[in-house]
């Protein structure tokens, strides 16, 4: 897979800041079972995984525009262009030393997503995708899943923790799809999961209160792997909302039917 200029230098910059995280992260493991904890390190690792990506992106494409977790958002030049990075998606996974997290890198062309990378450096699984040019994992290209029965399929979900307000919404949404459904799995990384509906390791996922930056690059990921992709609200706007549903084809008629109730 030979990508444009702009997904080569976004593959690049996602390795470099995965170097980072990786190494990092081997350090967590040993602080998360100590009395102070983790937590003030893994905020430094973040931190210095989106400079890493910031100087990279910008360093290449200098014109463009910035949005990101921690750095907020930097009008560039070029108006119609813009990356939207998360550098630690899955932090609570990273600070208890559980490998499962990645780096999410996206670019956005006149409001629409062009190309998306979302990195597992944990496992060295690079899911990559833009526009007219399909999803691929490393050097394989992926699709999504080709089951047609929901009671053979798997689903993904965030389950909002720390009394957040839509925790009532999503346990009515898993009380209706438990019962027609193989499972469901919570494993902490938005963009991870969307990864995996786009590989057919999970046949669908949805969410609420997820940013920007959480949904960017798996939005095309998940399109370009032939799967279909919705706001929760079919009249609003996944990026801007924040809530997504996504399956592959077969599914999702019943699958948007239980989740919206």
């Amino acid at each position: 897979m030979i990508g444009s200029a702009n997904l080569n230098i976004m593959i690049k910059a996602a390795r470099k800041a995965g170097r980072s995280l990786v190494k990092d992260f081997r350090e967590v493991e040993n602080l998360q079972v100590s009395m102070k904890g983790a937590g003030d390190f893994v905020s430094k690792a973040d931190i210095a995984a989106e400079q890493i990506l910031k100087e990279e992106l910008l360093t290449a494409r200098p014109t463009y525009g910035w949005l990101a977790e921690e750095g907020g958002e930097i009008n560039g030049k070029d108006p119609t262009r813009r990356w939207i990075v998360d550098p630690l998606d899955g932090t609570t996974n990273f600070l208890h030393g559980l490998p499962h997290w990645a780096i999410s890198i996206a670019l956005e062309h006149k409001g629409q997503i062009v190309a998306g990378v979302v990195y597992d450096a944990a496992k060295d699984e690079m899911f990559f995708a833009e526009k007219g040019a399909g999803a691929w994992m490393n050097e394989t290209r992926i699709r999504v899943s080709g089951r047609i029965r929901m009671i053979e399929s798997i689903f993904a979900t965030g389950v909002p923790f720390g009394g957040r307000a839509d925790l009532p919404a999503t346990l009515q949404d898993l009380a209706r799809l438990m019962p027609v459904c193989a499972g469901v799995r919570r494993w902490g990384s938005a963009a991870l999961d969307m990864a995996y509906v786009a590989a057919g390791r999970y046949d669908g996922f949805w969410e609420r209160r997820l940013n920007p930056w959480d949904l960017a690059a798996g939005v095309i990921i998940v399109k370009e792997a032939g799967g279909l992709i919705q706001p929760l609200d079919a009249e609003g706007d996944i990026l801007t909302d924040g809530e997504v549903i996504c399956s592959n084809e077969p599914i999702f008629e019943n699958f948007s039917k239980v989740i919206r109730g």
